[in-house]
């Protein structure tokens, strides 16, 4: 894949700038929205299907099983079509399968259901990431993945808080939500620049994608599968969190859906949208490894005050602190990742991130809620505790990459010539 034309801070001014950028945030505010939106609803979900704490835990990360095992094929695609039709085609499948839950009343058939949703997000986190790496570099790539941990959060907070005023009504109207992936997938195909055809001139990139799978690029590549390994034990340790803290609620006598909405969600979303916000200035001033650090630090204390409190009050800072975390670690990761792989694999790349990140999600409930089950949350908390500090020991071994400058408006005066391109440069 050759190098892109990268749109810059100037062109998102322009109708066509603001069109593919705003479509890219939307899309990236459905990433988080798969387990989150029912994650205020799981204890009622719980009790209706009358299903035991670790399946109603599969309801919130089945689809990660789907995304993890779908993305190395979506990746594949997103390289050599590009990400704008598999996009399209991710978001109105991720809708689809998503809002299927307003009419089923069977686990089974809804454990399906949250499979099919599996595969649209796994084209949704996929493409949407491909797509801002492709179009933005350096300082401005920074601000940009700033940005989108904001969007991501924000969606973090708005659709679980509206899934659980939904909820009050009927556990069923909340899936409703998952419908807005339809219309968003049509903007996709309006807004997104199209890929120019290729000729398949290039042998050296032809003949890079043809030795290049998921398993050989993790090979070649080791920084990057240390990267997914961090997505994995990271995500599968802190859902701990996601997964128990309506149960600790609901132990302290808090009932309400939309309490616990609030209660899990706003200052979680508050937290990571400030840190995504400034996140340009803080990379500029502490570096990735620095930033990583202190997000390992958060997930470490967030757990161990979760497993202690026994008060709802002392449970404020664990949404506070698990915000910092997730709100460094999304965009640190992906332009970590995007550091260690080749430009021509990058959609193979992101497709290893999501398949670590969701794999992560899907393990989670299966290794932690036996244990939980077995003895209790505050045990399986401290043992998450325990796994978050060997990250951050492990941590301490990584290095800081190479800052890139903005190459993508210096390198040559053909890529200063449009404000937006009106189509991709050729995948060869």
């Amino acid at each position: 894949m050759a190098a892109e034309p990268a749109i810059t801070e100037d062109a998102t001014a322009s109708p066509a700038g603001r069109a593919s950028l705003t479509v890219l945030l939307l899309a990236s505010t459905l990433g988080v929205m798969g387990g989150a939106t029912i994650a205020p609803l799981i204890e009622v979900i719980r009790q209706a299907l009358g299903v035991g704490g670790t399946a109603a835990g599969l309801l919130l990360t089945c689809h990660s099983l789907a995304i993890a095992l779908i993305s190395p094929l979506v990746g594949r695609a997103t390289d050599h079509l590009g990400p704008r039709l598999p996009l399209a085609f991710g978001l109105v499948l991720y809708g689809l399968g998503g809002g299927a839950g307003l009419v089923i009343d069977s686990y089974p058939v809804l454990i399906a259901s949250r499979l099919v949703l599996g595969i649209g997000a796994a084209a949704v986190f996929t493409c949407s990431t491909a797509a801002l790496l492709d179009l933005y570099q350096g300082g401005t790539r920074d601000k940009v993945m700033g940005w989108r941990t904001a969007a991501t959060t924000a969606g973090g907070f708005i659709y679980p808080l509206a899934a659980g005023a939904l909820g009050n009504h009927s556990w069923h109207t909340p899936f409703a939500l998952y419908l807005l992936g339809v219309p968003l997938g049509v903007a996709t195909l309006l807004a997104l620049p199209k890929p120019a055809p290729t000729n398949g001139t290039n042998p050296v990139a032809k003949a890079t994608r043809a030795r290049g799978g998921a398993a050989r690029l993790l090979r070649d590549h080791p920084l990057l599968l240390g990267l997914c390994g961090l997505w994995v034990a990271s995500t599968g340790l802190m859902m701990v969190l996601a997964v128990s803290l309506p149960r600790r609620l609901d132990q302290l006598g808090i009932h309400d859906t939309l309490i616990v909405a609030l209660y899990g969600t706003v200052l979680t979303a508050g937290a990571a949208s400030l840190i995504g916000l400034a996140y340009a200035k803080l990379t500029a001033r502490f570096g990735y490894t620095t930033l990583i650090r202190v997000a390992a630090t958060s997930w470490t204390a967030a757990l161990i005050l979760f497993a202690l409190a026994d008060h709802w009050a002392p449970l404020l800072l664990v949404p506070v602190l698990t915000g910092i975390g997730s709100g460094i670690t999304m965009p640190t990761l992906t332009v970590l990742a995007d550091h260690a792989a080749p430009p021509e694999q990058r959609g193979t790349a992101t497709s290893l991130q999501a398949t670590a990140l969701f794999g992560g999600q899907f393990a989670s409930p299966l290794l932690f809620g036996p244990l939980i089950d077995a003895t209790s949350i505050a045990t399986g908390a401290l043992v998450a505790a325990v796994g978050t500090t060997g990250i951050l020991i492990a941590l301490l071994r990584l290095k800081e990459p190479a800052r890139s400058t903005d190459s993508a408006t210096t390198a040559s005066d053909d890529r200063h010539q449009a404000a937006i391109p009106t189509t991709q440069a050729p995948r060869e």
